[in-house]
């Protein structure tokens, strides 16, 4: 049996199993010469192999909503991946947890305080304050005559029920755990193997029912800050220490990863999350009903009273948090080994997050802003708009891409005669008596190697753009100095204020495009295969990792996934099949998980075949605590090292895993994993052709004949009738 394992391109299993009712023969996409597909029972592959597809595509984004659901909680998302990649010295695992944990609450956190931005600052304080906001509006001019504490009370239902919905979403059951649940034999010495293998609703339930209390917690500090300032009544005073006890304890709990992370019969510290949640809950409504009894007259100020500064104190804390997460990953980042991200992974992550996150927030301030002023006289709109907070946010966010840009060109241009060198070097090897009418072929396969070096110079930027997205998110305290970026700009730099107000505009507006690209491609993914290969890639890598720092975060498919490939394998082996499992791309990992899953019985029946890796190029680098040299080698062992990795120079994504060169030797089967492919074929047009064989790249290659050559090996060592490349005969 042949188990085949597509990558993230949301492959149908007819595509999968090669099945489609016509194939091409010669030409290329644009033109080209197919013919009849062979009947079913006909169907490709070995002879005396059944072919079997686990098609997985549809488990992180199977549907338009879920993949929009992936855009905006896109922040989200990358703090729980951030959680994952934290160094292999596992003397750091602790504080990194706890670190990614408080960062993730942070946004939670700013997605209160943006709602509430919109509803009770532009809104409540702002605009119903203005007869001219007001103008044509009457859904909101029943609420203009209204005193402000009873305007804030009832916008307050706003947030209220923003919290309501992303708790609700979060919580809808997705899977059932117990009908997926791995085999318990013989478990993995190594970290990859409990991937998918426990069960994580615990531990989520826990970790939303403190997001949801610290979500409740902030909207009351943001009601009862506008109140104390001109009533610091002993009722407003005492909710208000209430409400910071509960945002402290929320902190503390996901400051204690022994507490927080017991298994899951142990219901003490669930109990004691309830009762947080509940609590912040019965606040809110008291904190609501308050709010519009006190007689004292409110603040004349341009915008809600305290929401700034408590807008302002939340980037201070973020900007600490990653600085402190920056010095915990140096300090832990385990030697040299760190060196392909220089051990900062999860802080660039996190800082990506939290950077997105920030602009998100911004722009959907300034959005409803620009739409409240909108045909409002100059001077009698909402005052002075979005907090100034806001407005050195999306400052420093096209600050951090423009720069990140420009250097990324840089790269490019710089690096290009190197990564052209060494590509000319491979296709000199590869080719070495090309015939003269084969310059033009040679340059492209060159270009196609060159292009794919170049994953490796993702790194350095990476850290790049994460360094400025914490100075960005840095420099948002300016606003409560009353500072503008214009104003600072030109007065130390020298540049006009009017052109970095345009840059901060055209900022704007950037962000808002880059959403709405992101939403338009997620509703193309569904409808172009081109665009689901590429925004596909988002969603299936990000959401392979449990939730584990963010409850609110896409649900992880692996936990459903993996435990279903092992069971259905130990199904076969068990009824008499040898299995070979193929994996492509992310279908690698998700097999290399899933081996390590495996009772020995069922890895002596069992024989992998990856092509288009990233476990060692990607994965490796990314998630060191997960991916190393011990959990690759294990997997080797469980299969009786009938393991082989196809790979190729073109290939931008996958590569080897053990070594480039394949050097087999009876001391060290591993060396015997790794087989490169020529890719292309050849650089010329054979006979009865038009065009030259096609680069191959990434996709993957089940018809190719190389690939059914190592598919009749590996079932030859299966059987018994052929040994290992570097067995001594």
């Amino acid at each position: 049996m042949e188990l085949r394992v597509h990558g993230v391109s949301g492959a149908s299993a007819a595509q999968v199993l090669d099945l489609g009712q016509t194939g091409q023969v010669a030409g290329d996409r644009s033109g080209g010469f197919y013919r009849p597909r062979l009947r079913c029972s006909d169907a490709p592959g070995v002879h005396g192999v059944t072919l079997e597809a686990y098609r997985w595509g549809d488990l992180p984004s199977g549907t338009v909503a879920r993949t929009l659901a992936v855009v905006f909680l896109l922040p989200l998302m990358l703090v729980n991946v951030a959680i994952w990649m934290r160094p292999a010295n596992p003397g750091s695992e602790a504080a990194v947890k706890s670190l990614c944990r408080v960062l993730a609450l942070t946004l939670t956190v700013l997605y209160v305080l943006a709602i509430a931005g919109v509803a009770l600052d532009l809104v409540g304080w702002k605009c119903l304050a203005s007869p001219d906001c007001l103008t044509g509006r009457s859904w909101l001019s029943w609420l203009g005559g209204r005193p402000v504490g009873q305007r804030l009370a009832v916008l307050a239902l706003v947030p209220v029920a923003g919290i309501g919905l992303i708790w609700r979403i979060s919580c809808r059951p997705g899977r059932n755990f117990e009908a997926f649940r791995a085999p318990d034999r013989a478990g993995s010495t190594t970290r990859l193997g409990t991937i998918g293998k426990w069960d994580a609703e615990p531990l989520v339930g826990r970790l939303r029912a403190i997001h949801v209390a610290a979500a409740f917690a902030t909207l009351d500090l943001v009601l009862l800050l506008a109140r104390v300032t001109s009533d610091a009544s002993v009722a407003s005073v005492a909710l208000t220490a209430i409400t910071g006890v509960i945002l402290a304890c929320c902190v503390g709990l996901l400051c204690t990863p022994p507490l927080i992370d017991r298994a899951p019969g142990d219901q003490r510290l669930d109990r004691v999350t309830r009762t947080l949640r509940t609590t912040a809950i019965i606040l809110t409504v008291i904190v609501v009903a308050e709010v519009p009894t006190s007689a004292q007259p409110w603040p004349e100020e341009h915008g809600l009273p305290g929401y700034e500064p408590t807008l302002a104190g939340l980037f201070v804390a973020q900007t600490t948090l990653l600085a402190a997460l920056g010095v915990v990953l140096l300090w832990r980042r385990g030697g040299p080994d760190a060196a392909p991200l220089f051990g900062l992974g999860a802080l660039v992550v996190s800082a990506t997050g939290i950077s997105i996150a920030v602009a998100y927030s911004a722009e959907l301030v300034y959005r409803v802003a620009d739409f409240l002023d909108r045909d409002v006289p100059t001077g009698a709109g909402i005052a002075d708009g979005p907090p100034r907070a806001y407005t050195w946010a999306i400052f420093g966010f096209f600050r951090a891409v423009l720069v990140t840009a420009t250097v990324a060109g840089l790269v490019v241009l710089f690096s290009r005669r190197g990564r052209r060198r060494a590509a000319a070097a491979i296709v000199a090897s590869d080719f070495p008596n090309p015939p003269a009418g084969a310059g033009v072929r040679l340059r492209q396969v060159r270009d196609a190697i060159a292009r794919a070096r170049f994953t490796e110079k993702l790194v350095p930027l990476a850290v790049l753009y994460a360094c400025f997205a914490g100075l960005a998110t840095a420099t948002t305290t300016l606003g409560l100095l009353g500072q503008v970026p214009g104003d600072v700009v030109e007065r130390n730099i020298g540049l006009p204020a009017d052109a970095i107000t345009f840059a901060i505009a055209f900022g704007s507006w950037v962000i808002a495009a880059i959403i709405l690209g992101l939403i338009i491609g997620g509703i193309f993914a569904y409808r172009t295969e081109s665009y689901r290969r590429y925004i596909g890639v988002l969603s299936d890598l990000g959401t392979f990792w449990p939730r584990a720092a963010h409850p609110f975060a896409p649900p992880c498919y692996s936990e459903r996934a993996v435990p279903e490939l092992a069971r259905r394998i130990t199904y076969l082996v068990e009824r008499g099949n040898a299995v070979l499992l193929t994996g492509h791309s992310h279908g690698s990992v998700l097999l290399a998980a899933t081996v390590l899953q495996l009772p020995p019985q069922v890895g002596d029946r069992v024989a992998l075949l990856t092509h288009g890796s990233p476990l060692r190029r990607l994965y490796a680098r990314l998630f060191p605590a997960y991916v190393d040299d011990a959990a690759l080698h294990e997997i080797g062992r469980r299969v009786g090292w009938r393991w082989v990795n196809l790979w190729r120079d073109t290939d931008p994504i996958g590569g080897w895993i053990f070594s480039p060169h394949a050097a087999p030797t009876p001391a060290d089967p591993a060396a015997a994993v790794d087989r490169r492919q020529r890719d292309p074929q050849d650089v010329v047009t054979p006979p009865g052709d038009s065009v030259a064989p096609p680069i191959h790249g990434h996709w993957p290659h089940e018809s190719d004949e190389p690939f059914t050559t190592v598919v009749r090996e590996l079932v030859q060592r299966l059987d018994g009738r052929a040994d290992p490349p570097g067995t001594p005969r």
